[in-house]
C-alpha cells in the first residue's frame, strides 16, 4: 500500500466514526473529510468544491424545491383527501396511508412526503384507537421504500447515477430504477400493512399535539363555483363530518341567522360562520371550495381614504411577496382592547386581515369584524410576515406560531403539479440532463410564485448539499489513489471469492449495514467507487453493483439515525433507539430476498 492509501482510508475511517458518534453534524464531518484530504494533498486544492456543481447536487436541491412547491400548493392535501378512505379499518387505512406516502416519495423528496403526511397518521391513529407511532413507523418505511422507485425519488439515486456517469457509461434514466424499486417498495408496503405494523412497539407519543390554541370563530364565503352552492346547512355539515368544524351561523344579503335551520339552502355569495381548529381551515376551504371572508372588506372610514391612497404601492408590492398566517394574542396593555377590526382598519394600515379569531374556547356569535378585542384572545393573521410584525409591535400582541396553513389554489395546483410532471418528463425522454431539467422546473416555480422568492433558499437542506458536495471530492481521491480498487480486490478476494454473485450480495449487504449508521447520501457516495472497482475486478456489469448500491442505501429501517424519517418519527412516536429494528430487520430481510433475484434479472451480470 502506497502512503495515499494509508492516508484515505484512515481519513475515511475518521470520518465513519465521526458519523456514527454523532457530535458534529453530518455535513460538518464531510466538510473536515473535504479538507483533510486537501491538506493531505489527495485533493487538489483548485478543484476542493468543484463538487459543489456535480449534476447530483444540482438535481438533488433542485427536486427540494419543486417538492416544497408542491407542499405550498395543496396538491399534496388534495390528493391525501381523494385516496385515503375516511371510515375504514385498519389494514385498509395503514395500506392507503403508506402507499400514498410511497407514490408521493417517487416524485418528491421523501423527507418532504413524510412531513406533510405525518398529520394525517396522527389522525388516522387517533380515529383507529392505536398510538402514533403504531401508524407513524409503517408510514415512515413506506415513504423511504418510495424514494428507490425513481431517479428523484431519493439522493442515493441521484448520486449513483451521477458516479455511472463519471464512469463513462452514461447517467441512469429517469425510470431505470423502477423495475426493481418498484417491486421491492410494493412488497414492502403489502408486508407492513397486512403484518409488519403489528410488530411496532406501541409507546406513549410525545409531541404529536404541538401548539394547541383552541377552536377559531372564522367566516367564509360560498363563491360561485364552490361546492356548498344550493347544499342545506345540514348537507354541508354531513361533507365536514371528518373535520373538526362546525357551522355557528351564516349571513344571506347581510342579515345574520344564528343556529339556522339546518334545512336552509346556502347560495353564492352568503358567508357562513364556522367554529375550526386552525389548522382544520384548510380541509374545511378544499371540502366545500369556500373562500376565507376578509375581514375588513368594506372599511368607510373617511379618514383613511387619503392614507390609503399614498400606501396603494406598498401594498401592491407586498402581494407580490409572502403571504403568511400567524397566531397572536393579545396582550393586557395591547391598544386592541376593547376595539374592533374595523375600528382599526386593519386593512388599510397595514396591508394585513384578520382570518379568525379565539377566546378561551367561548363562542362570540358577533360577525368576526364587530367583536371587541379583550386581553388573552387569538387572532389569526393573514398577510406579509413584516407588516404582521409591525402590526403585532404597534399594538402590544405577541407571535404565538406561524402556522403552515396552505390555503388551496386550483391555479396553484395545476401550475406545481405541471412543473414536476414537465421536469420529470423532460429528463425522462432525454432532451435535457436532469439536473437542467429540474433547474428550469425550479425558474418556472419562482416565475409562477408556486415557490416565493423568498422561501426557495429555505426549501433546500443545505446540511445534505454541503455533504454531498464534500463527499463527492472524497470518493474521487478513493479512485484516484488506487483505493477503491484495493478494498473491492480484498472483497473479492477474501469474501466473494471469485463469486460475483456472492461479491453482489456483499455489496448490498455493506451498503445497507452501513445505511443504517450514517447518512444514507454519504453511504452511496462512499460505496460508489467500490462497487465500481469490485465489477471491473470480476468483469461483470457494473450497473448490477451500483443498482445493489442503490437498493443498499435507501434501506435504512433499524436505527433512528439513518435516515431523516426515522429520525422525524422519534418524538412524536415515543420511541427508543431499540425499537426500529423489529420492524425494520424483517423489512431489510425481505428487501435482500426481493431485490437479488431482480438485479440478476432486470441488470444481468
Amino acid at each position: 500500500m502506497t502512503l495515499d492509501q494509508w492516508l484515505i482510508i484512515g481519513i475515511l475511517l475518521a470520518t465513519v466514526v465521526m458519523f456514527l458518534l454523532g457530535r458534529w453534524r453530518h455535513d460538518m464531518v464531510a466538510l473536515a473529510a473535504l479538507l483533510a484530504c486537501v491538506i493531505a494533498g489527495l485533493v487538489d486544492g483548485t478543484a476542493a468544491f468543484n463538487g459543489f456543481g456535480h449534476p447530483a447536487v444540482i438535481t438533488v436541491a433542485c427536486v427540494l424545491i419543486l417538492s416544497q412547491g408542491l407542499q405550498n400548493s395543496g396538491a399534496v392535501d388534495a390528493l391525501t383527501r381523494v385516496a385515503l378512505p375516511a371510515n375504514a379499518g385498519i389494514t385498509v387505512s395503514i395500506s392507503a396511508l403508506i402507499g400514498l406516502g410511497a407514490l408521493l416519495s417517487g416524485f418528491m423528496n421523501n423527507v418532504g412526503a413524510m412531513a406533510l403526511l405525518m398529520p394525517v397518521a396522527v389522525h388516522v391513529s387517533q380515529r383507529l384507537e392505536l398510538t402514533a407511532g403504531q401508524v407513524l413507523m409503517p408510514l415512515a418505511f413506506g415513504t423511504i421504500l418510495g424514494g428507490m422507485t425513481t431517479l428523484v425519488g431519493t439522493p442515493p439515486n441521484i448520486i449513483v447515477s451521477g458516479f455511472r456517469e463519471e464512469a463513462g457509461l452514461g447517467s441512469f434514466g429517469m425510470f431505470d430504477f423502477t423495475p426493481i424499486g418498484l417491486a421491492v417498495a410494493a412488497a414492502g408496503v403489502v408486508f407492513i400493512a397486512l403484518i409488519g405494523w403489528r410488530w411496532v412497539p406501541a409507546r406513549k407519543q410525545s409531541g404529536v399535539e404541538g401548539f394547541e390554541s383552541g377552536a377559531y370563530i372564522t367566516e367564509v364565503r360560498v363563491e360561485d363555483d364552490s361546492k356548498a352552492d344550493g347544499l342545506s346547512l345540514h348537507e354541508i355539515e354531513s361533507e365536514l363530518k371528518d373535520v373538526d368544524a362546525q357551522i355557528i351561523g351564516i349571513v344571506q344579503r347581510e342579515v345574520k341567522i344564528i343556529a339556522a335551520n339546518p334545512g336552509r339552502r346556502v347560495h353564492a355569495g352568503d358567508i357562513l360562520m364556522l367554529e375550526a381548529e386552525a389548522d382544520a381551515l384548510k380541509d374545511v376551504l378544499s371540502i366545500l371550495g369556500l373562500k376565507l371572508e376578509e375581514s375588513v372588506e368594506d372599511e368607510e372610514d373617511t379618514d383613511a381614504d387619503e392614507q390609503a391612497q399614498n400606501d396603494e404601492d406598498d401594498r401592491e408590492e407586498s402581494k407580490q411577496g409572502e403571504i403568511a398566517l400567524f397566531e397572536l394574542v393579545v396582550q393586557p396593555s395591547s391598544r386592541l382592547v376593547g376595539q374592533s377590526a374595523k375600528d382599526i382598519l386593519l386593512r388599510t394600515r397595514y396591508g394585513i386581515n384578520l382570518l379568525a379569531f379565539s377566546r378561551e374556547g367561548k363562542r362570540s356569535m358577533k360577525r368576526l369584524r364587530a367583536i371587541n378585542f379583550q386581553s388573552g384572545d387569538l387572532l389569526l393573521m393573514q398577510g406579509p410576515p413584516e407588516a404582521i410584525a409591525e402590526f403585532a409591535a404597534d399594538n402590544g400582541c405577541v407571535p404565538l406560531a406561524q402556522r403552515e396553513l396552505r390555503i388551496p389554489s386550483n391555479a396553484k395546483i395545476w401550475q406545481a403539479s405541471s412543473i414536476m410532471l414537465g421536469a420529470i418528463a423532460i429528463a425522462a425522454l432525454g432532451w435535457l440532463p436532469a439536473a437542467v431539467s429540474f433547474s428550469l422546473g425550479v425558474l418556472a416555480s419562482m416565475a409562477l410564485g408556486t415557490v416565493s422568492l423568498r422561501k426557495v433558499y429555505e426549501a433546500v437542506d443545505w446540511p445534505v448539499i454541503v455533504l454531498l458536495g464534500a463527499l463527492i471530492p472524497v470518493a474521487g481521491a478513493m479512485e484516484s489513489t488506487g483505493t477503491a480498487a484495493l478494498i473491492a480486490t480484498f472483497l473479492v478476494d477474501s469474501v466473494a471469492q471469485g463469486n460475483a454473485i456472492i461479491g453482489l450480495l456483499a455489496i448490498l449487504l455493506v451498503t445497507m449495514f452501513l445505511s443504517d449508521l450514517m447518512n444514507n447520501a454519504a453511504t452511496a457516495a462512499v460505496m460508489c467507487p467500490i462497487a465500481i472497482s469490485i465489477s471491473s475486478v470480476l468483469d461483470v456489469n457494473p450497473d448490477s453493483f451500483l443498482m445493489a448500491v442503490a437498493i443498499g442505501a435507501s434501506c435504512a429501517f433499524l436505527t433512528p439515525i439513518g435516515h431523516q424519517n426515522n429520525t422525524l418519527i422519534l418524538g412524536p412516536g415515543g420511541f427508543r433507539f431499540g425499537d426500529y429494528w423489529k420492524l425494520g430487520l424483517p423489512v431489510q430481510v425481505l428487501v435482500v430476498a426481493v431485490s437479488m433475484p431482480l438485479l440478476l434479472v432486470v441488470w444481468p451480470l
